[in-house]
Formats: C-alpha cells, structure tokens, sequence
C-alpha cells in the first residue's frame, strides 16, 4: 500500500529522459505520473537531458523528445523545452563537463577518486559471471596506480548502510559498498556515468523529490551515498531530506520492459499515425494502475487525477502512518 509522505513548501521534481531514442509508451507514463504528481501537490517540474552516453545520444533525439512533450502538452517550469533548447545549458549532461569536474576533483582532493583500467572481462575474471545480478568491483586498482590513456576513475564508496523513504515501498535499506563496490564516475572513454551524473545534478538543480520508475530502486543507495560525500560539511544541504517514488514500469505481456533499444513504437510515430494526445495520456495513466480515467485524459487534467484518485503525498505535517 502506498505511503503517505509530507513535502516541504516549494519542492522540485524532475524529468530526466536520456535522448538515445525516441520517447515510448513507457517513457509517457514515467512523465504522466511526474506530472501528475507535481501538479497534484505544488511541485515545480524541471526537465533536464541526461545525454552523459556521448555515443549513443543524438541532438535529434532531444528534439524529438522535446517536441512530443509540447504535442502532449507537458510543458516544464524549467530546463529545457522545444523553446530553450537552443545553446548550451545548464540542464544538458553534455554542456555540464566542469559541474561534474569540479565535484570529482573535490573528492579527489579527499583521498576519494582513483583510476582504473580494469575492463568488464577483467572483472568477471576476478567476482564471475553476475548473471543478471549487479557484478561487485573488487577493488583491484585501489592500491596500485593505473593512471594513463583509457583509465577510468572510480569513487572509493565507505561501507555506510543508507536509508531511504520510498513512497510506495516503504523505507528502504541498501549497502551501495556491498552492491557495487567501488563506484565508477568516468569511463575510459572519459564520460561521466549515469550514477555520479545524476547525484551532482540533483544537487545542482535543488530536487526534493525523486520519481522514476521501479528497475531503478536498487541504486537509489548509490546516489544517495555520492549525494552525502558531496555535501559534506554543508549543513543545509547535508540536512535536506530526498524523497523517492518509484512507480511500476511499463512491461510487455512477456514481461520484459518497453525499450528504444528494442525500436518500440515511438510516441512521433503514434502522432504521425494520427493518434491523439489525450488517448496516449488516458492509455498512459492506465498503464500505472489508474482504471477509471476513460478514453481521453488531457495533460490539464492530470493534476485533478492524482489528486482525487492517489494519496501518496500529503501536503502538512509529518508522514502518517
């Protein structure tokens, strides 16, 4: 059952889409529960692009993205839209080099950050197939020195146990040491990863509330952990408390999640066949469990949505019980 947690007066929520393809079914019910949510309860949504994957991310991805979010109507407070994206931004991965830089290089003042040359083959060597499971970084370059071309760097990660409030599951418990090990913050390729990325913006960009989709829970810890050791010896940002939402995600019948990667319909493809954006919106919500919202939802109507049918957050108080 879900929770019910209060929220401090003026909080920020994001929408964080990585443009490596077009945005999916499964992509507008994540923006359909932001939305609905921020709108439902005060919140100011911010849109950012999390274009770290230099390889992967196309600028005609993030326009795509963009304009299919004006078509359906959802239109952000701040960051980026199909109206500001033009010029660098401090809402673009890929424009924000020296934010990421300028943290790394505090916590490798710290005795913190290391190079690495190990590749994924050199790891598994070492722990083994995963499987499937997260495989743990065994430290292997901690102690020696592997600085030079196509090294990696890696964030020494203390054993510390983090807790979380999670709206619909409860507090959460995770030991990010123990997951992952060592955390990898730039690859040999000299991108920032997605883990170091997204706790530096968060940051950056004052979010208070976290909503995304439930694959993503169990490195929730991770980004926690780097949140703290950036913050320290920074009382007001140190005591400003995270609030998480990880809704279900949006499966095919066979279990498996809605995927660009996969080439699962695109919302422009949808658009250009002549679907409307309140049938995609009302199919949208359906698909996160909201049974009774007919054939056509509008974007204007989603805030009455969330706040007549979910109760996840309360606006006063401390979270009841």
């Amino acid at each position: 059952m879900a929770r019910q947690v209060s929220l401090r007066c003026g909080w920020r929520t994001r929408f964080a889409p990585s443009p490596t393809g077009y945005l999916h079914r499964g992509h507008l019910a994540h923006a359909v529960c932001v939305w609905g949510v921020a709108r439902a309860h005060g919140g100011t949504i911010v849109v950012r692009m999390e274009d770290h994957d230099r390889v992967r991310c196309k600028p005609e991805y993030e326009r795509a993205l963009l304009s299919d979010l004006e078509w359906l109507g959802l239109i952000p407070d701040e960051g980026l839209s199909s109206l500001t994206r033009h010029g660098p931004s401090a809402f673009r991965q890929s424009d924000c080099n020296n934010r990421y830089a300028s943290a790394m290089e505090a916590l490798r003042a710290r005795g913190l950050v290391y190079s690495c040359t190990c590749s994924r083959r050199d790891i598994a060597a070492v722990v083994g197939d995963a499987e499937g499971d997260e495989a743990r970084y065994p430290g292997t370059c901690r102690t020696r020195s592997a600085a030079g071309p196509g090294a990696a760097l890696r964030l020494v990660l203390p054993p510390d146990v983090m807790r979380f409030a999670d709206v619909r599951h409860g507090v959460q418990q995770q030991c990010p040491a123990e997951q992952c090990g060592d955390l990898l913050i730039r690859d040999r390729r000299g991108q920032w990863t997605y883990q170091f990325a997204v706790a530096v913006d968060d940051l950056a960009h004052d979010i208070d509330v976290v909503i995304r989709g439930d694959d993503l829970l169990p490195s929730t810890g991770r980004q926690l952990l780097v949140r703290q050791m950036l913050v320290e010896g920074e009382p007001s940002a140190a005591n400003r408390v995270l609030l998480f939402l990880h809704h279900p995600v949006v499966r095919h019948p066979d279990g498996t999640k809605l995927s660009k990667a996969a080439s699962d319909t695109g919302i422009a493809e949808l658009r250009r066949a002549g679907m409307r954006p309140e049938v995609l919106l009302a199919d949208a919500a359906k698909q996160i469990g909201f049974t009774d919202v007919g054939d056509q939802l509008s974007a204007g109507r989603l805030g009455a949505l969330f706040s007549t049918y979910c109760s996840w957050f309360t606006s006063d108080g401390a979270p009841a019980h």
